[in-house]
Protein backbone atom coordinates (compact mmCIF):
# COMPACT_ATOMS: atom_id res chain seq x y z
CA UNK A 1 0.00 0.00 0.00
CA UNK A 2 1.45 3.43 -0.98
CA UNK A 3 1.80 5.98 1.51
CA UNK A 4 -1.25 8.29 0.76
CA UNK A 5 -3.28 5.76 0.86
CA UNK A 6 -1.91 4.81 4.14
CA UNK A 7 -2.26 8.17 5.30
CA UNK A 8 -6.09 8.29 3.96
CA UNK A 9 -7.11 4.99 5.15
CA UNK A 10 -5.58 6.85 9.02
CA UNK A 11 -7.41 9.70 8.91
CA UNK A 12 -10.80 7.69 8.21
CA UNK A 13 -9.64 5.04 10.87
CA UNK A 14 -9.19 8.47 13.26
CA UNK A 15 -12.63 10.23 12.39
CA UNK A 16 -14.30 7.15 12.65
CA UNK A 17 -13.02 6.55 16.12
CA UNK A 18 -13.10 10.37 16.88
CA UNK A 19 -17.38 9.61 16.43
CA UNK A 20 -17.21 6.68 18.59
CA UNK A 21 -15.18 8.92 21.64
CA UNK A 22 -17.70 12.05 21.33
CA UNK A 23 -21.03 9.53 21.32
CA UNK A 24 -19.10 8.03 24.61
CA UNK A 25 -18.78 11.02 26.17
CA UNK A 26 -21.92 12.06 25.59
CA UNK A 27 -23.09 9.31 26.97
CA UNK A 28 -20.93 9.49 30.44
CA UNK A 29 -21.82 12.43 30.58
CA UNK A 30 -25.32 12.48 31.24
CA UNK A 31 -25.54 9.35 33.19
CA UNK A 32 -22.72 11.39 35.61
CA UNK A 33 -25.31 14.26 35.96
CA UNK A 34 -28.53 12.33 36.24
CA UNK A 35 -27.76 8.87 37.60
CA UNK A 36 -27.00 10.31 40.98
CA UNK A 37 -30.51 11.62 41.62
CA UNK A 38 -32.09 8.49 40.35
CA UNK A 39 -30.54 6.74 43.09
CA UNK A 40 -30.93 9.56 45.64
CA UNK A 41 -34.49 9.81 45.08
CA UNK A 42 -35.32 6.36 44.27
CA UNK A 43 -37.01 4.85 40.94
CA UNK A 44 -40.49 5.58 42.91
CA UNK A 45 -40.17 8.91 43.11
CA UNK A 46 -38.84 9.43 39.80
CA UNK A 47 -41.45 7.52 38.04
CA UNK A 48 -44.38 8.88 39.76
CA UNK A 49 -47.14 11.28 38.56
CA UNK A 50 -46.29 14.36 40.74
CA UNK A 51 -43.64 16.94 39.06
CA UNK A 52 -42.95 19.62 41.52
CA UNK A 53 -39.17 20.22 41.39
CA UNK A 54 -39.10 23.12 44.00
CA UNK A 55 -41.01 20.66 46.40
CA UNK A 56 -38.79 17.53 45.92
CA UNK A 57 -41.08 15.42 43.73
CA UNK A 58 -39.31 14.81 40.29
CA UNK A 59 -41.90 12.48 38.86
CA UNK A 60 -41.58 12.40 35.31
CA UNK A 61 -44.60 9.68 34.60
CA UNK A 62 -47.06 12.34 32.76
CA UNK A 63 -44.53 13.02 30.92
CA UNK A 64 -44.00 9.50 29.55
CA UNK A 65 -48.00 9.38 28.73
CA UNK A 66 -47.35 12.38 26.62
CA UNK A 67 -44.76 11.20 24.22
CA UNK A 68 -46.48 7.77 24.55
CA UNK A 69 -49.71 9.83 23.21
CA UNK A 70 -48.45 11.82 20.53
CA UNK A 71 -46.00 8.93 19.64
CA UNK A 72 -48.55 6.53 18.84
CA UNK A 73 -50.55 8.95 17.49
CA UNK A 74 -48.05 9.81 15.04
CA UNK A 75 -47.70 6.66 14.08
CA UNK A 76 -51.25 5.96 13.34
CA UNK A 77 -51.16 8.54 10.60
CA UNK A 78 -47.66 8.26 9.13
CA UNK A 79 -47.33 4.13 8.98
CA UNK A 80 -50.70 3.81 6.73
CA UNK A 81 -49.51 6.82 4.72
CA UNK A 82 -46.24 6.12 4.44
CA UNK A 83 -46.37 2.14 3.70
CA UNK A 84 -48.77 3.26 1.14
CA UNK A 85 -46.46 5.54 -0.71
CA UNK A 86 -43.52 3.48 -0.03
CA UNK A 87 -45.73 0.75 -2.57
CA UNK A 88 -46.38 3.32 -4.82
CA UNK A 89 -43.58 4.12 -5.41
CA UNK A 90 -41.30 0.89 -5.55
CA UNK A 91 -43.72 -1.31 -7.16
CA UNK A 92 -46.43 0.64 -9.25
CA UNK A 93 -45.16 4.25 -10.02
CA UNK A 94 -43.84 4.68 -13.30
CA UNK A 95 -39.84 5.85 -13.58
CA UNK A 96 -40.51 9.18 -14.31
CA UNK A 97 -43.09 9.26 -11.19
CA UNK A 98 -40.12 8.65 -8.91
CA UNK A 99 -37.81 10.13 -10.24
CA UNK A 100 -40.00 13.81 -9.45
CA UNK A 101 -41.23 12.23 -6.58
CA UNK A 102 -38.53 10.59 -4.38
CA UNK A 103 -36.65 13.76 -3.85
CA UNK A 104 -39.78 15.80 -3.26
CA UNK A 105 -40.64 13.54 -0.21
CA UNK A 106 -36.74 13.54 1.01
CA UNK A 107 -36.88 17.69 1.16
CA UNK A 108 -39.54 17.37 4.10
CA UNK A 109 -36.99 15.29 5.86
CA UNK A 110 -34.45 18.72 5.72
CA UNK A 111 -37.35 21.05 6.79
CA UNK A 112 -36.28 22.57 10.04
CA UNK A 113 -38.77 21.61 12.84
CA UNK A 114 -39.52 25.17 13.76
CA UNK A 115 -41.08 25.48 10.19
CA UNK A 116 -43.55 22.69 11.16
CA UNK A 117 -44.38 23.89 14.09
CA UNK A 118 -45.20 27.62 12.53
CA UNK A 119 -47.69 25.76 10.41
CA UNK A 120 -48.99 24.34 13.49
CA UNK A 121 -49.89 27.56 15.18
CA UNK A 122 -50.55 29.40 12.26
CA UNK A 123 -53.43 26.92 10.49
CA UNK A 124 -53.57 23.56 12.53
CA UNK A 125 -54.27 24.69 16.15
CA UNK A 126 -57.11 27.49 14.86
CA UNK A 127 -58.40 24.59 12.85
CA UNK A 128 -59.06 22.34 15.54
CA UNK A 129 -60.05 25.11 17.96
CA UNK A 130 -62.89 26.12 15.85
CA UNK A 131 -64.20 22.31 14.70
CA UNK A 132 -63.12 19.75 17.52
CA UNK A 133 -63.32 22.31 20.66
CA UNK A 134 -60.86 22.52 23.36
CA UNK A 135 -57.29 25.09 23.44
CA UNK A 136 -56.32 24.00 19.76
CA UNK A 137 -52.99 23.44 20.91
CA UNK A 138 -53.03 19.45 22.61
CA UNK A 139 -51.85 16.07 21.97
CA UNK A 140 -53.96 16.00 18.45
CA UNK A 141 -52.16 18.49 16.94
CA UNK A 142 -48.57 17.01 18.05
CA UNK A 143 -49.40 13.92 16.94
CA UNK A 144 -50.69 14.96 13.46
CA UNK A 145 -47.22 17.54 13.07
CA UNK A 146 -45.43 14.51 13.99
CA UNK A 147 -47.00 12.35 11.22
CA UNK A 148 -45.83 14.63 8.61
CA UNK A 149 -42.47 14.48 10.12
CA UNK A 150 -42.10 11.12 10.61
CA UNK A 151 -43.07 10.16 6.91
CA UNK A 152 -39.39 10.87 5.14
CA UNK A 153 -37.86 8.14 7.68
CA UNK A 154 -40.80 5.89 6.93
CA UNK A 155 -40.90 6.04 2.97
CA UNK A 156 -36.74 6.22 2.36
CA UNK A 157 -36.47 3.01 4.38
CA UNK A 158 -39.68 1.37 3.56
CA UNK A 159 -38.46 1.86 -0.33
CA UNK A 160 -34.92 0.38 0.18
CA UNK A 161 -36.67 -2.69 1.60
CA UNK A 162 -38.91 -2.91 -0.91
CA UNK A 163 -36.41 -2.73 -3.49
CA UNK A 164 -34.62 -5.98 -2.01
CA UNK A 165 -36.68 -8.12 -2.70
CA UNK A 166 -35.23 -10.15 -5.40
CA UNK A 167 -37.79 -9.89 -8.89
CA UNK A 168 -37.86 -13.46 -9.17
CA UNK A 169 -40.21 -13.84 -5.85
CA UNK A 170 -41.95 -11.52 -8.56
CA UNK A 171 -41.98 -13.05 -11.82
CA UNK A 172 -41.77 -16.65 -10.00
CA UNK A 173 -45.35 -14.90 -8.54
CA UNK A 174 -46.63 -13.42 -11.72
CA UNK A 175 -46.11 -16.91 -13.50
CA UNK A 176 -48.36 -18.97 -11.66
CA UNK A 177 -50.91 -16.14 -12.67
CA UNK A 178 -51.13 -14.01 -9.40
CA UNK A 179 -52.19 -10.45 -10.14
CA UNK A 180 -49.56 -7.03 -9.87
CA UNK A 181 -51.67 -6.55 -6.25
CA UNK A 182 -51.66 -10.09 -5.05
CA UNK A 183 -48.02 -10.61 -5.76
CA UNK A 184 -47.43 -7.34 -4.01
CA UNK A 185 -49.76 -8.49 -1.21
CA UNK A 186 -48.64 -11.74 -0.53
CA UNK A 187 -45.07 -12.24 -1.59
CA UNK A 188 -43.14 -9.00 -1.91
CA UNK A 189 -44.56 -7.10 2.11
CA UNK A 190 -44.05 -10.27 3.31
CA UNK A 191 -40.24 -10.83 2.15
CA UNK A 192 -39.77 -7.27 2.69
CA UNK A 193 -41.82 -7.44 6.58
CA UNK A 194 -38.27 -7.19 8.68
CA UNK A 195 -37.66 -3.72 6.73
CA UNK A 196 -40.61 -2.24 6.88
CA UNK A 197 -40.91 -2.98 10.82
CA UNK A 198 -37.32 -1.53 10.80
CA UNK A 199 -39.10 1.33 9.24
CA UNK A 200 -41.72 2.04 11.62
CA UNK A 201 -39.50 1.48 14.79
CA UNK A 202 -37.05 4.61 13.75
CA UNK A 203 -40.10 6.05 12.42
CA UNK A 204 -41.05 5.51 16.04
CA UNK A 205 -37.66 7.07 17.34
CA UNK A 206 -38.06 10.01 15.53
CA UNK A 207 -41.29 11.11 16.63
CA UNK A 208 -40.37 10.25 20.44
CA UNK A 209 -37.20 12.44 20.06
CA UNK A 210 -38.56 15.65 18.41
CA UNK A 211 -38.65 18.74 20.38
CA UNK A 212 -39.17 22.21 18.91
CA UNK A 213 -42.32 21.41 17.30
CA UNK A 214 -43.95 19.83 19.74
CA UNK A 215 -43.44 22.41 22.15
CA UNK A 216 -45.10 24.89 19.85
CA UNK A 217 -48.32 22.85 18.91
CA UNK A 218 -48.52 20.32 22.60
CA UNK A 219 -49.50 22.74 24.80
CA UNK A 220 -46.90 21.54 27.30
CA UNK A 221 -49.10 20.96 30.08
CA UNK A 222 -48.43 18.32 32.53
CA UNK A 223 -51.26 16.53 33.48
CA UNK A 224 -52.63 13.19 32.55
CA UNK A 225 -54.81 13.51 29.04
CA UNK A 226 -58.26 12.43 29.24
CA UNK A 227 -58.74 12.91 25.41
CA UNK A 228 -56.64 13.46 21.85
CA UNK A 229 -57.86 17.47 22.22
CA UNK A 230 -55.97 17.66 26.09
CA UNK A 231 -52.45 19.44 26.11
CA UNK A 232 -49.89 17.62 27.30
CA UNK A 233 -46.08 17.57 28.13
CA UNK A 234 -43.54 15.14 26.35
CA UNK A 235 -40.25 14.47 27.80
CA UNK A 236 -38.09 16.21 24.91
CA UNK A 237 -40.28 19.42 25.56
CA UNK A 238 -39.60 19.18 29.38
CA UNK A 239 -36.01 19.27 29.11
CA UNK A 240 -36.28 22.10 26.62
CA UNK A 241 -38.45 24.29 28.67
CA UNK A 242 -36.86 23.83 32.25
CA UNK A 243 -33.44 23.59 31.58
CA UNK A 244 -32.52 27.24 30.97
CA UNK A 245 -33.47 27.87 34.35
CA UNK A 246 -33.23 25.06 36.56
CA UNK A 247 -30.26 24.49 39.07
CA UNK A 248 -29.11 21.63 41.96
CA UNK A 249 -31.34 18.61 41.79
CA UNK A 250 -33.92 20.56 39.18
CA UNK A 251 -31.32 20.43 36.45
CA UNK A 252 -30.22 16.75 38.03
CA UNK A 253 -33.76 15.60 37.11
CA UNK A 254 -33.61 16.85 33.70
CA UNK A 255 -30.24 15.49 32.92
CA UNK A 256 -32.00 11.87 34.72
CA UNK A 257 -35.19 12.37 32.14
CA UNK A 258 -32.54 12.37 29.36
CA UNK A 259 -30.95 9.43 30.48
CA UNK A 260 -34.50 8.05 30.08
CA UNK A 261 -35.13 9.04 26.54
CA UNK A 262 -31.68 8.07 25.97
CA UNK A 263 -32.03 4.48 26.85
CA UNK A 264 -35.50 4.52 24.90
CA UNK A 265 -33.98 5.79 21.42
CA UNK A 266 -30.82 3.08 22.11
CA UNK A 267 -33.94 0.24 22.38
CA UNK A 268 -35.31 1.43 19.22
CA UNK A 269 -32.00 1.84 17.60
CA UNK A 270 -31.12 -1.23 18.29
CA UNK A 271 -34.57 -3.60 17.64
CA UNK A 272 -34.63 -1.78 14.37
CA UNK A 273 -31.23 -2.49 13.08
CA UNK A 274 -31.95 -6.34 14.36
CA UNK A 275 -34.87 -6.37 11.88
CA UNK A 276 -32.74 -5.11 9.26
CA UNK A 277 -30.21 -7.44 9.75
CA UNK A 278 -32.46 -10.00 9.50
CA UNK A 279 -33.74 -9.18 6.46
CA UNK A 280 -30.84 -9.23 4.67
CA UNK A 281 -30.43 -12.81 6.23
CA UNK A 282 -34.03 -13.73 4.53
CA UNK A 283 -33.35 -11.72 1.38
CA UNK A 284 -29.64 -13.51 0.44
CA UNK A 285 -30.96 -16.83 2.06
CA UNK A 286 -33.56 -17.86 -0.98
CA UNK A 287 -31.13 -16.27 -3.64
CA UNK A 288 -27.86 -18.91 -1.99
CA UNK A 289 -30.63 -21.60 -1.98
CA UNK A 290 -31.48 -21.04 -5.83
CA UNK A 291 -28.10 -20.43 -6.57
CA UNK A 292 -27.14 -24.29 -4.74
CA UNK A 293 -29.81 -25.55 -6.82
CA UNK A 294 -28.95 -24.76 -9.96
CA UNK A 295 -25.69 -25.96 -9.39
CA UNK A 296 -26.97 -29.44 -8.33
CA UNK A 297 -28.79 -29.72 -11.11
CA UNK A 298 -25.94 -29.31 -13.47
CA UNK A 299 -24.23 -31.92 -11.33
CA UNK A 300 -27.19 -33.92 -12.29
CA UNK A 301 -27.48 -33.67 -16.07
CA UNK A 302 -23.64 -34.00 -15.98
CA UNK A 303 -24.03 -37.00 -14.18
CA UNK A 304 -26.63 -38.50 -16.07
CA UNK A 305 -24.49 -38.07 -19.47
CA UNK A 306 -21.43 -40.18 -17.98
CA UNK A 307 -19.34 -38.45 -15.06
CA UNK A 308 -18.55 -35.08 -14.02
CA UNK A 309 -16.86 -33.12 -16.33
CA UNK A 310 -12.46 -32.79 -15.96
CA UNK A 311 -11.32 -31.25 -12.58
CA UNK A 312 -15.19 -31.13 -11.16
CA UNK A 313 -14.34 -32.33 -7.80
CA UNK A 314 -17.13 -34.40 -5.79
CA UNK A 315 -19.02 -35.09 -8.91
CA UNK A 316 -19.10 -38.82 -10.35
CA UNK A 317 -21.07 -40.36 -13.11
CA UNK A 318 -22.91 -43.79 -12.68
CA UNK A 319 -22.59 -46.08 -14.67
CA UNK A 320 -25.61 -48.36 -15.45
CA UNK A 321 -25.49 -51.75 -17.20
Amino acid sequence: MSLPDKVVERALMVLAFSSITILALITLFIFREGAPLMARVGLGNFFSTEWRPGEGQFGIALMIVGSTVVTFGALVLGVPFGLACAIVLAEMAPDRARTLLKPVIEILAGIPSVVYGFIGIVVLLPWIRSNLGGPGASALAASLILGIMVLPTIIGISIDALQAVPNSYREGSLAMGATRWQTIRRVVLPAARSGLVAAIILGMGRAVGETMAVIMVAGNSVQMPRSPLDPVRTLTANIALEMGYAAGDHQAALFATGIVLFAIIMALNTVANLARGRRVKRVATPAAAAAGADDLEAARDDAHQGGSPPGAPGVTGTQRP
